[in-house]
């Protein structure tokens, strides 16, 4: 869940933010002006790991993890489950301490702390050490599928089929490697292999959940992790630092705190991958530091996620669709979150309904500002009002629009077709203001997103099958989910990431050990069968061969081998 960030590692001015899409390159940059003045306080905060002295800390607790990883001491299973028992114990141990700091950096209701993050990662954890055998499990091919290969063959022949395709004798095997009959005898094996020392840029909004769900991927493969998160959620930079070393190994995972200047000079290393979570164009910077040593790079970023609220059938169907857009823009850290709705496209003919039932609802969920998480700082909360300034946009206000800067607290906001070149339609807003645009038909609503860059996510409300078909067909995007939003991000069965813009890389469950993990291809072979075909002299028999062996054509490869067909 990436977020407009100030450069919380890499490279660049001290007190850089940034939000994650820039379509309208005159107002992002006033907009980047705004942020980068403000964040100066906030920066200057910070405590950092001692500016001047932090070269020679830095390497030395890179040093360590390099070598804790070079021993060998976290491939076995054993170590790895260890982690994730203790990261379990630090969240049920530590738990109010996790509340307490995420209420200090975001204003964040204990409940809301714990759906959002502390249970979401208990979850992901416990998941990881009840599946982390059969993830770290070597794929491998039986020597019984030679004798399944050649049945398949003679099956397929009786029914008259001329070529066997090399997919259907995957799918008819159920195995993930498959080693075709002519390399008999031999076997193969995908071998998951740690990928060494990794390094993980942690992000504000959600500073706990976006610090330890990469973790726990990353040492469930078998890594040795550095973690650095926000410098602008220092409370739970605290808390991180002070209890990982605690709770797991700390010669294998370091959180390392600092602002800018340590990011920088945590990219001058060699890692053998880093995570990102932050905006496309810090991105960018981190990917060109990252080019020097040819490291592989992650980026979760953001975009403006659109909801797409076609009319649904029934009032309780009604209700429930609107409770949810609630949840997905005012309820999850009061909107700073990469896969908020950002705006709605409803026909005209429906918006007054929509807007009615928003509005009424509104009051029963977040009747006052406790409520709903705070604006993370000063400059973010300048950044937001301003959007609200421009006087085409101040027009377009139907509800909310209050501002409390003392509090850092924005009113839930929702207005209705604000101008389409403003900056709160072309920037990611990040916040609890929700434009709702109307179109004639609800199916204008696809070329409306395919016209603007691929968000993380395409929420959907409705009944219908051609329009649910369409989206997925004709959309590109991190996700789609129907009927619901936000939610995906808790399904560990599903791969988190982005597309183009919104960042390329996956993680959650299984997908977080592949992503910190190196698909090793293993083959072995025997001496007992050799084909000297594949050696000159050549002749036409060889090539016909071939021919049949490249399309696993074995009866006809026999038949020529024989000299019976030519």
């Amino acid at each position: 869940m990436g977020a407009p960030v100030a450069i919380n590692g890499p490279i660049g001015e001290r007190a850089i933010t940034c939000s994650h899409s820039q379509w309208s390159t005159g107002a992002a940059e006033q907009s980047e002006r705004v942020r980068a003045e403000s964040m100066g306080s906030m920066v200057a905060s910070v405590e950092e790991i001692g500016a001047a002295a932090a070269p020679q800390a830095v390497e030395r607790r890179l040093g360590e993890l390099r070598a804790t990883f070079e021993s060998g001491r976290t491939r076995p299973l054993s170590w790895r489950q260890s982690q994730l028992r203790g990261l379990l114990r630090l969240l049920a141990d530590k738990e109010e301490e996790a509340f307490r700091a995420l209420h200090d950096d975001l204003g964040k209701h204990r409940a809301e702390a714990y759906r959002d993050e502390v249970g979401v990662l208990t979850k992901s954890a416990n998941a990881a050490l009840r599946e982390i055998g059969k993830w770290a499990a070597p794929e491998k091919a039986s020597s019984t599928h030679y004798l399944v290969t050649l049945q398949r063959i003679l099956f397929v022949r009786l029914a008259h089929q001329l070529l066997l395709e090399p997919n259907s004798a995957v799918s008819w095997m159920g195995a993930q490697v498959w080693v075709p009959l002519v390399a008999f005898p031999a076997s193969a094996q995908v071998v998951p292999e740690p990928l060494g020392v990794v390094l993980i840029f942690s992000c504000w909004n959600f500073p706990l959940g976006l610090s330890l769900e990469p973790l726990i991927g990353a040492i469930a493969a078998g890594n040795a992790v550095a973690l650095k998160p926000s410098e602008l959620a220092p409370a739970t930079a605290r808390f991180l630092e002070e209890n990982i070393g605690e709770y797991l190994d700390a010669t294998a995972v370091k959180v390392i705190q600092g602002g800018p200047a340590v990011g920088e000079q945590l990219m001058e290393h060699r890692w053998d991958k880093v995570l990102f979570t932050g905006c496309p164009r810090v991105a960018r910077v981190v990917m060109a530091a990252a080019v020097k040593h040819l490291t592989p790079v992650a980026l979760e970023l953001g975009g403006k996620c659109p909801c797409i609220f076609d009319a649904v059938a029934g009032r309780r169907n009604l209700q429930t669709s609107v409770n949810r857009v609630i949840f997905a823009k005012w309820s999850s850290c009061a909107g700073q979150a990469c896969i908020a709705i950002d705006y709605v496209l409803v026909e005209e003919r429906f918006a007054p309904t929509l807007i009615k039932l928003l509005k009424s609802t509104l009051k029963r969920f977040i009747a006052d500002s406790d409520q709903m998480a705070r604006i993370v700082n000063g400059r973010h909360f300048q950044r937001l009002s301003n959007l609200l300034k421009d006087p085409a946009v101040a027009a377009s206000i139907l509800h909310g629009g209050g501002l409390d800067a003392k509090n850092l607290s924005i009113e839930p906001t929702i207005l209705l077709n604000p101008p389409l070149d403003s900056a709160i339609m072309t920037e990611e807003i990040f916040g609890p203001l929700l434009p709702i645009i109307t179109v004639k038909k609800i199916e204008d609503s696809i070329a409306f997103v395919r016209a603007r860059p691929k968000p993380l996510a395409v929420y959907a409300f409705t009944d219908s099958a051609p329009l649910k078909r369409r989206i997925v067909e004709e959309t590109s995007s991190g996700s789609v989910t129907f009927n619901d939003a936000v939610v995906q991000f808790g399904v560990d069965t599903l791969p988190f990431g982005g597309v183009g813009q919104s960042g390329f890389g996956q993680y959650h469950g299984k997908y977080s050990f592949e992503m910190f993990s190196h698909k090793k291809a293993v083959l072995r072979r025997g001496f007992l069968v050799e084909a000297m075909l594949r050696y000159p002299p050549w002749d036409e028999q060889k090539i016909a061969m071939m021919r049949h062996l490249f399309r696993y054509d074995y009866v006809r490869f026999i038949f020529t081998f024989l000299g019976l067909r030519r």
